[in-house]
């Protein structure tokens, strides 16, 4: 299992704006084949934080997802992207 998770920055004014542009991709990923959970969601604390979560049966699903892009709109609006891929060897129940 692979989960992608961290935090992105845009320019405050522009977070709700930026996350509405979100919502097909998010479908889109939730849809996606081998995608186990998919979200991008406003952090209640820092006014400009996008906090990331993506959980994937495997790099292969991830990257078949990841060639369908996001586009270069959405991306130049990232001033910070702190985010990393984690491979996950065994999942229990807390």
């Amino acid at each position: 299992m692979i989960i992608v998770s961290g935090k992105l920055y845009v320019d405050p004014e522009i977070r709700k704006g930026y996350l509405d542009g979100c919502v097909a991709v998010i479908r889109r990923a939730r849809a996606a084949d081998g995608c186990l959970d998919f979200a991008l969601t406003a952090d209640p604390i820092e006014p400009g934080r996008i906090n990331v979560y993506e959980r994937w049966e495997s790099d292969v699903h991830l990257q078949r997802f990841r060639c369908t892009g996001t586009g270069p709109d959405r991306l130049a609006e990232i001033r910070v992207a702190q985010v990393e891929k984690y491979r996950i060897s065994s999942v229990e129940a807390p």
